[in-house]
């Protein structure tokens, strides 16, 4: 009789089986989420959003680590701690008390990672989906307001850009990978000899992946754990502080969506200490990283030292995007009230805390005048400037702004001691804002600062914030702006240029290849949709792997190719050894 082990193994093993059986199509109806307007005729909307910020500003959530499934808290006679994540439009508000990973916490979720590998690769590509074709969904409807309410709380956006981050790009990115995947699993030899079949089997990579994430897009985050585990990779997730509550939301998102314990393990924690742990594993496979320039410089020396060193027991992937000195090129016959429009949104939505922000601007000397007067119009006269929307949400204030507060006061001191920088300055002149408010959330106004100097650091250097950089070209000029705009920066994120002339578009298309891996035409130079604008940038700004394509998912699987022969040798010779 066959043992009760033994009857389970092949349960098992027939379970997998029958999972097989069939090739299974994706859902047809994949396509962008549709964004909620919040109008104000949306009054469930607006209802529903309220009922889950007062929830979430009612007391302080306990932010554990996760790994294997277990939660870990800081409070737990361990000698973990913790970081209080606040409110940045109201920092004495603490939202979330966020557990600390020790050392030996990092350590076992590296085991978790890899004790859950095998499990995992070996499930059937519909299974792995299905979590998150489910997470999308549930995102999407059942916990919509809630997320909504964590990021917009945690990380200060309103609630037109949380819905565009947290809501529709990250379900987009869900859906749209699982499409992706699909049609890279399809990609096959195209040819097979006689008596031979081939076939391409597309691996998750030897170890596990790294996953650290950033503050300023809950999205980002969810396309950084979620695009490598799709494809049978596994993940140690390294949030951002100051985003941690929307991130541990979106994890029980996953989990109630099915995930698997172990395929994603969250340590939030000293970023130094947790990457030191990580980058010293032998079966370290990858980095997916989003965050600044500098770290991700400081990590892919480290990376290439453990690779000469031998840690390693592949070549780690790295794929990472970092920052960006985006611009705006005018040229004279652009529509100048659509320039100045679009120029407000790409600047100072978010505060500027996009990486494709628009952080300088190029003005023909005959339009400047008109642009700046227009400009500061628009925003004086529709009184763009920060307001707290997360308080406001409860007290009665304004929840309907077009602007909110920096993530922290570091950022907030960094850009206020710019502008006062600029006020400095000689060949800076502030034309519109230079206002700054600590008193109870971290606010910076929209900043509008004009320079004589077309060198000058202010168009070189990424502040993170709501600080716009103007340079006058002459008309006749187009050309050597166009070459200006190109050396200036290190960065190749995101450019746009403005204009009517078709010729001058052509130019500028051309000449500016390289300096922008997003770039557009007529239109502000942030909002990349998944499916329909890839994004990423090379130069200084990443490894333009292009999230949102099916060109990411190819970074995280290792292809082996197979051949079966079905002819069977008579002779070891081959005609031409016959005399």
């Amino acid at each position: 009789m066959l043992s009760r082990a033994r009857i389970c193994q092949a349960s098992r093993q027939g379970a997998r089986f029958v999972a097989q059986l069939s090739t299974v199509n994706i859902p047809k109806q994949i396509t962008n989420e549709a964004v909620k307007p919040f109008g104000l005729t949306d009054t469930k909307d607006w209802d529903l959003l309220r009922a889950s910020l007062m929830k979430f500003k009612s007391s302080s959530l306990e932010v554990p680590l996760v790994i294997n499934g277990e939660r870990r808290y800081y409070n737990d006679q361990t000698k973990r701690g913790f970081f209080a994540q606040t409110n940045p439009a109201h920092h004495q508000q603490v939202l979330a008390t966020v557990t600390q990973a020790t050392r030996e916490d990092v350590k076992d979720a590296i085991q978790a990672a890899k004790d859950a590998k095998k499990k995992w690769l070996e499930m059937p590509f519909y299974d792995r989906a299905a979590v998150f074709l489910r997470a999308a969904d549930l995102v999407s409807t059942k916990y919509r307001y809630d997320m909504l309410a964590a990021t917009m709380l945690g990380q200060g956006k309103n609630v037109y850009q949380a819905e565009i981050d947290c809501i529709t790009e990250l379900s987009d990115f869900f859906r749209f990978n699982v499409k992706y995947a699909y049609e890279l699993y399809s990609q096959q030899p195209i040819e097979s000899s006689p008596g031979v079949w081939n076939k391409a089997e597309y691996r998750p990579l030897e170890g596990f992946v790294y996953a650290v994430t950033p503050f300023n897009f809950t999205a980002i985050a969810a396309n950084l754990v979620g695009a490598p585990a799709l494809m049978g990779n596994t993940v140690v997730w390294k949030p951002s502080q100051t985003a941690a509550l929307s991130n541990y939301l979106l994890l029980t998102v996953l989990e109630e969506a099915g995930l698997p314990k172990g395929v994603v393990n969250f340590v939030p924690g000293n970023p130094v200490e947790v990457t030191e742990e990580v980058l010293s594993d032998r079966d370290f496979a990858a980095l997916h990283f989003t965050g600044s320039t500098a770290v991700f410089k400081q990590l892919y020396g480290s990376i290439q030292q453990g690779v000469v060193s031998g840690i390693y027991r592949d070549y780690p992937r790295i794929v990472g995007e970092t920052g960006g000195k985006n611009f705006h090129l005018i040229h004279p016959s652009a529509n100048l009230p659509h320039a100045v429009l679009s120029t407000i949104r790409g600047a100072f939505e978010f505060q500027g805390q996009k990486c494709s922000a628009t952080s300088r601007v190029y003005i023909p000397k005959s339009r400047s005048e008109e642009f700046l007067k227009d400009m500061a119009g628009t925003l004086q006269q529709h009184k763009i400037s920060p307001v707290n929307t997360s308080a406001g949400s409860i007290s009665g204030g304004d929840l309907h702004g077009f602007m909110g507060p920096v993530i922290h006061e570091q950022s907030f001191d960094k850009l206020a001691s710019a502008i006062e920088e600029a006020k400095q300055d000689s060949e800076l002149e502030i034309v519109y804002g230079g206002k700054c408010d600590k008193s109870s959330g971290w606010f910076i106004g929209p900043t509008i600062i004009k320079t004589t100097n077309p060198s000058h650091k202010f168009l070189t250097t990424e502040f993170f914030g709501p600080i716009l950089t103007v340079y006058e070209y002459p008309d006749d000029q187009f050309t050597q702006v166009c070459q200006l705009i190109d050396s200036t920066s290190a960065y190749g994120l995101t450019g746009s240029v403005f204009a009517k002339d078709r010729d001058a578009i052509i130019q500028a298309s051309e000449a500016l290849r390289y300096s922008a891996g997003n770039f557009y035409i007529n239109d502000k130079c942030t909002g990349a949709v998944v499916a329909q604008q890839w994004f990423g940038g090379a130069r200084m700004s990443g490894t333009n792997d292009k999230a949102g394509s099916g060109n990411i998912l190819n970074r995280f699987v290792s292809v082996r190719n197979v051949k079966e022969n079905f002819y069977e040798l008579t002779d070891f010779k081959y005609p031409s050894n016959y005399e």
